[in-house]
């Protein structure tokens, strides 16, 4: 090794060592001042150095190393950074590579000086950064899950009080929106939209609260004229949740006027059909009938699920979204759990 190479290396406090064929090192270079610390003495070049023992984490690596001399492969072997201490306390940040250059076994040793401790400060700078960010996602998940828990409440309750003046069960309001999450999960919606119309489906019906008691409680079949206050319904309740910048009230409101529309354009109050309907409209439509046909209610029985299924099959491509009904029974399963858990309080 030239004396001048020799000296740059030495003034990049590296030390290049050839490894033998007896597995001992011989130096090439002058080295730096920090050597002698773990030496005990100022080596010199073409000296034998006993490398092995002086630094424990380097024995380790050198055992990798000698797996890598053999391959003789040409990239560079790196052992990592590690922190070593002189017998004076000294700390010294220091890194091994393993090289196959010019059919040599080489050993560099470089301290890496105040690079190391600057590259220290960097990676804790990113990893103090990212838990302050993880925290402060934990905490918005947190606190949207909180606003979700409310929100939920307070439907519930705005429904509660709906049903005060009509035959719906809370239990029955509770499954619309657990049927409906279970679709659009099914559909991959994500998931703030998936909260929406767990909360918002329940609500389909809440335009109740604005039909006179006379059409509303009547016990028997309605007159056309009394049916069609009935269906004033589905406009009043998107009226009530209209008029907000709120996605969740959003959503409510357009399964509040579109839940009664129908596949093949005659449902009401707009006479839309396929898909034009709003997508979560056509869910609600899909459970709300379900629920209703399963569940005994004052002015009828309940029908057994297969009674339920073969009348709803009849209802596909008219009534419903022949896709979308697919994807309710591809889910029934998990849609009968629902049913069998909140039950009604009569059962």
């Amino acid at each position: 090794m030239s004396a001048i190479l020799s000296k740059v290396l030495q003034s990049m406090n590296i030390v290049v060592f050839h490894r033998l064929e007896d597995k001992t090192f011989q130096l090439l270079n002058s080295p730096p001042p920090w050597l002698e610390h773990f030496c005990g003495h100022q080596a010199s070049v073409n000296e034998v150095v006993p490398v092995e023992g002086i630094f424990p984490f380097l024995d380790c690596f050198l055992e990798e190393a000698e797996e890598f001399w053999e391959s003789k492969v040409s990239t560079p072997h790196r052992s990592g950074p590690w922190v070593d201490f002189t017998p004076h306390g000294e700390e010294i940040p220091l890194e091994a590579i393993a090289l196959w250059e010019d059919d040599k076994p080489l050993l560099v040793l470089q301290d890496l000086g105040e690079e190391y401790y600057n590259e220290v400060v960097r990676l804790q700078g990113f990893r103090d950064g990212a838990l302050n960010k993880e925290s402060l996602e934990k905490e918005i998940l947190s606190q949207t899950k909180q606003i979700r828990i409310r929100e939920e409440e307070i439907a519930m309750k705005l429904l509660s009080a709906a049903g005060h003046r009509d035959h719906e069960t809370a239990e029955h309001v509770r499954r619309i929106g657990l049927y409906a999450e279970v679709i659009a999960e099914a559909l991959n919606w994500d998931k703030a939209a998936t909260a929406d119309i767990r909360i918002a489906a329940p609500m389909h019906d809440i335009g109740k609260i604005g039909i006179p008691d006379r059409v509303l409680l009547k016990p028997g079949k309605l007159t056309e004229e009394e049916f069609e206050e009935m269906k004033e319904h589905a406009a009043i309740g998107a009226d009530m949740l209209s008029g907000t910048n709120i996605p969740l009230l959003n959503t409510a409101s357009e399964i509040a006027m579109c839940h009664h529309e129908k596949w093949d354009g005659t449902g009401y109050p707009k006479g839309l059909s396929g898909k034009e309907i709003p997508e979560s409209a056509r869910i609600t439509t899909i459970v709300d009938v379900y629920d209703a046909l399963v569940h005994r209610r004052v002015y009828k029985e309940a029908s057994s699920e297969e009674t339920a299924l073969k009348i709803m099959g009849q209802m596909v491509g008219k009534h419903f979204d022949p896709e979308l009904y697919q994807v309710f029974l591809d889910n029934l399963d998990q849609i009968r759990n629902i049913k069998e858990t909140y039950v009604e309080p009569s059962s």
